[in-house]
Parts: C-alpha cells; sequence; structure tokens
C-alpha cells in the first residue's frame, strides 16, 4: 500500500459524469490517484494515512488554465492603455527577444506560483522562448503544463534573434518534444506552438501538423485574435484564418484554437465539424480585441476552456476573474442573465479544460481512477459569505485568496494557504531583480502618467 491522504468533512463538488456533489463528502487518496470520493469505507483509510479535516471546505477538481504566457510573467504592467502595434513591437517583442534562459525559468516559476494560488494544477503555454526554462520550473513546482516553443518563420518587425527559417523553427520544435514531452511523470507534455498567422507561413503550418501528428501531441496557436488578420491572410491567401487553415487540412481534434474573436458563422462550423478545441480569454480580448461568440461555440458543440492568457495583455492572472468574466460578458452583451450559468464556467475550467489537453481520461473531474489533482477553497470570507447556492458563489463570488489548498498527483503544491514548492518569499524579490534587469536591456520607456 502507498501513502495515503484522507480528506474528510468537504463540500465536495465532483464534476463527474453525473455532476454529483456531496455536502458532507470524503476523498481518499494513495499515492498520485482517487481511491474513493464521495463516501470513503473506513476500514480503507490506512493508520498512518495523513488526515485532513475540511470543516465544509469546497473540494473540486484541480483547476486547468488552458491559455497562459510563463515567460510574460515578469513584463506585467509594461502593455496597459496602447494598441496593439505598440503594445507588441515596442513593449512585448523587446521584452521577450531579451528574455534568457533563467529570465524564463524565473518568470515560470513566478507565474506558476500564482496559478498555484489561484487553485491551477495544469496549465497549457502557448510558445515562449526556452521551453527547457519553463520546464525546470514545472518540475520544481509539481504542476502538470503542456508547453511549447513560440513558432515564427517569417513577418515584419521580428527581433533579429527570432529571424529562423522553417526548418530551424521546427528543428527547435521536435527537440523539445524528444527532450522534454512526458517528463517529470508524464506531467510535462510538449506540443507544436504556431504564434499567429502574422508570423507563420504555409509551409512552417503544414509541417507543424506533420511534426504534431508524428508524436502524437497538439498544437497551440492564436487564432483570428483582430481583423487585421483576416484581412491579413486574405490579401495573401484569398480567404480567412480559419478557411486558410482548413483549407491546410491542420484543423482536427488536437488543434486549440486561441481568442478566436473574428469568426464567421462558417468558420464556426468548421470548428464543430473538425471538434476544433477553443480557448476562451476574456480580459485579454476585452483589452483590445473583441468579443468571441462562445455562446455559439458552444450551442454548436465546440469544446471551450478558459485561460488568463499573459501578464501583460491581462494584468490579473487569476482564473477565478476570468471564469466570472466569462460569464457576465455574455449575459451583459445579450442581455440574457440565463447565459453562461454557474454550472457551464465550472465545467470550462475542469472538465472542459481537460479535454482540451486531451487528457479527460486522467484529469477535470474527481473520480476513482483519476488523478488526485485538485483544489480546496474556503468561502467564509466577509466578500463571499452567505453562500446560499455554493456553486455560483464559486463563480460570482468566490476569489483566489479563498483557496487553501492545491494538490497535483497526491502532492501538496499549496497548503493551509502556504505554497509548499518554493521560498515564496525569496522568489518575490528575485522576480522583481530579473523584470528590472530585462526592462533595462530592452531599453523598454514607459511614459510617465502624470
Amino acid at each position: 500500500m502507498g501513502k495515503q491522504i484522507y480528506l474528510k468533512n468537504g463540500y465536495v463538488i465532483s464534476m463527474n459524469p453525473s455532476r454529483d456533489v456531496y455536502e458532507s463528502g470524503d476523498i481518499l487518496i494513495e499515492d498520485d490517484k482517487l481511491i474513493s470520493v464521495g463516501r470513503v469505507d473506513q476500514s480503507a483509510v490506512l493508520p498512518d494515512a495523513e488526515i485532513v479535516d475540511l470543516k465544509g471546505q469546497i473540494v473540486l477538481p484541480g483547476i486547468i488554465n488552458s491559455h497562459v504566457h510563463l515567460s510574460q510573467q515578469l513584463g506585467r504592467g509594461l502593455g496597459d492603455d496602447v494598441n496593439l502595434l505598440t503594445w507588441l513591437h515596442e513593449r512585448i517583442w523587446p521584452y521577450e527577444s531579451n528574455l534568457t534562459e533563467s529570465d524564463s525559468y524565473i518568470s515560470s516559476l513566478a507565474c506558476m506560483v500564482e496559478q498555484i494560488r489561484c487553485g491551477v494544477t495544469s496549465i497549457a503555454e502557448p510558445g515562449g522562448q526556452f521551453v527547457s526554462g519553463m520546464a525546470k520550473a514545472a518540475q520544481e513546482c509539481g504542476i502538470r503544463a503542456t508547453l511549447a516553443q513560440s513558432a515564427m518563420d517569417c513577418g515584419e518587425g521580428l527581433p533579429e534573434k527570432w529571424q529562423l527559417s522553417t526548418q530551424e523553427m521546427l528543428d527547435i520544435q521536435e527537440e523539445n518534444i524528444k527532450q522534454f514531452h512526458l517528463s517529470n511523470d508524464g506531467k510535462i507534455r510538449v506540443w507544436v506552438g504556431l504564434r499567429t498567422m502574422f508570423n507563420n507561413s504555409s509551409e512552417l503550418v503544414c509541417r507543424s501538423k506533420e511534426l504534431a501528428d508524428k508524436y502524437g501531441v497538439g498544437i497551440h496557436m492564436h487564432v483570428a485574435e483582430i481583423p487585421d488578420e483576416n484581412l491579413f491572410v486574405k490579401e495573401k491567401y484569398g480567404t480567412t484564418t480559419v478557411e486558410h487553415l482548413n483549407n491546410l487540412g491542420v484543423l482536427d481534434e488536437k488543434f486549440l484554437a486561441v481568442h478566436t474573436v473574428w469568426l464567421t458563422d462558417r468558420e464556426i462550423d468548421l470548428f464543430a465539424l473538425h471538434n476544433v478545441k477553443v480557448s476562451h480569454n476574456p480580459a485579454a480580448a476585452m483589452r483590445v480585441l473583441g468579443f468571441a461568440e462562445v455562446p455559439k461555440m458552444i450551442q454548436k458543440g465546440i469544446c471551450v476552456s478558459i485561460g488568463t492568457d499573459g501578464a501583460p495583455s491581462n494584468n490579473r492572472m487569476d482564473i477565478w476573474d476570468e471564469m466570472y468574466l466569462t460569464s457576465l460578458l455574455q449575459k451583459g452583451r445579450f442581455l440574457n442573465p440565463e447565459l453562461m450559468p454557474a454550472e457551464k464556467i465550472l465545467e470550462m475550467v475542469t472538465v472542459d479544460g481537460a479535454r482540451t489537453l486531451l487528457q479527460e481520461n486522467e484529469i477535470g473531474s474527481l473520480e476513482p481512477g483519476k488523478q488526485a489533482d485538485l483544489c480546496i477553497l474556503d468561502l467564509n470570507h466577509i466578500g463571499s459569505i452567505p453562500y446560499h447556492d455554493p456553486i455560483a458563489n464559486l463563480v460570482y463570488a468566490n476569489h483566489s485568496r479563498n483557496v487553501t489548498g492545491t494538490m497535483c498527483t497526491g502532492k501538496w503544491l499549496l497548503k493551509d494557504g502556504k505554497v509548499m514548492v518554493v521560498d515564496e518569499a525569496a522568489l518575490i524579490q528575485t522576480a522583481k531583480a530579473h523584470a528590472a534587469d530585462i526592462v533595462k536591456r530592452a531599453g523598454i520607456h514607459l511614459p510617465a502618467r502624470f
């Protein structure tokens, strides 16, 4: 018998196929697996099991953040109140192109610790410059991470160090897969990254699909973010972004499209036809991109999950804020309070997130045999009480400050509100020093506010 953890007397929201909720529920964990959920046979609990009385705290499956830029964490605050081109060419590209592997590692650590404090146990990174630094941080933090290299082989204004040929880009991605995919006991996965159609040739897109198929991994790409993207693709290829990707034959169930704000009805149908997965990032979209047709996508059967995006395009890297916005944006936009109910929002960050990352048989719900990924929340805060409807409270009145525990594969990443995997205070100081050094090297100057 392995090491056991017995969680008792919790409000357990299982997200299993029956969506069972146990108002005074127990969970038994052995090593990295869930053994019992809801009711536990006391005879199965070993004498040396770690026993935690939750005293009514809420237990959920580990939250899944399906789009987060780990390497941008130290750029928080660099891109506020500017248009997209200024944000990209004058702030983010200079920042990102001046990152070292050490910077990427520290940035990733800082981002992961923030996610752990939000109850997030699994993240998907769309493409940084040093998968090695991100993977090192993921191993240290114990979080489940799907990583990718930022892939670009064309486009105007790219920093010189990013001006790589198609083959060079593919070689880097394949080497990352060989070196890091399924490392750290399978918790680290490596997918193929594609940045945007502005910087991806058709050859790179097609050969990236071949590479992904060769290793059985997914593709993570920013898609149809702004109207100018569709105009650019139409001028170059005679059609819009999603139509072009469909013509190239790359859309399938392993394709993760992010933002997807500017889609036609036909393109939404193409996503549904090919079982494409979507990551919705409402805060980042509100800044400059627009409003994605999330209710329509869900109605068509498309799997839509939720992501925070990166710190320079959001600032609040709190998945609970994104859940709140995901629901309220659509209610207000369509003047329909029944759109995007709390139950659906919880599905988007659990079971739908697991489907998005092709891990629905392992994570996303609390069921015997699945991985012991979970988060614990105490709603007994002045801003969260009373909780007449706990499900609704989680989405509409909850904050990351209410998260008291985060567990991945049966290991505590956050316990009783304390980060267990790194020295958080020391990391804060190190991250601030690295951030200041990056900005200095990049020559980024922010205008005075007053």
